[in-house]
């Protein structure tokens, strides 16, 4: 744990981790949940900083089935996602509490909208440089590095500062 700045609160069986525990990254992802051999398996949930959570069956640190839910508390579906599609623009705050007065536009999910920095987008998670191909979180934590479908999506679907 020291080596990857982690945290684990739980006990150990055979110098690994084992059974109902925490698991705190260093980027405060948390995982909460069972753990067999060093890995996340059985039932458990990583919440994100932002207040989003993944809850999921793992086997040998891998998700076999799982569910998403927004910090606002939408849940994503896989199949038929019909959320902020062409055929329903709304956000989900919007299908919550109504729409606004057509001149009182709503940009984003979140009212008022994030300061996106000149030149990057807001990808959700946080923001996104196109030159340096990296997501920071909205603390300015690194989180990763783009591939070329990701970059693509980004381009084509996100708001830009």
């Amino acid at each position: 744990m020291e080596y990857t700045g982690s945290k684990f609160i739980g006990e150990y069986v055979r110098r690994r981790m084992e059974g109902n525990a925490e698991y705190i990254l260093p980027t405060e992802t948390k995982y909460v949940g069972e753990m067999k051999d060093g890995m996340f398996h059985g039932k458990g949930t990583l919440f994100f900083p932002g207040g989003s959570q993944y809850d999921a069956i793992w086997e040998k640190g891998v998700a076999i089935k799982g569910t998403y839910t927004f910090a606002d508390g939408l849940q994503y579906e896989a199949e038929h996602w019909h959320y902020c599609d062409s055929y329903d623009r709304r956000f989900y705050t919007e299908i919550c509490h109504g729409l606004r007065p057509s001149v009182i536009c709503q940009l984003t999910n979140m009212d008022p909208p994030r300061r996106i920095p000149k030149g990057c987008y807001d990808c959700g998670e946080g923001f996104y440089n196109p030159v340096t191909r990296i997501i920071r979180d909205y603390k300015s934590r690194f989180l990763r590095n783009a591939d070329d479908e990701e970059h693509e999506w980004i381009i084509q679907t996100c708001r830009k500062g």
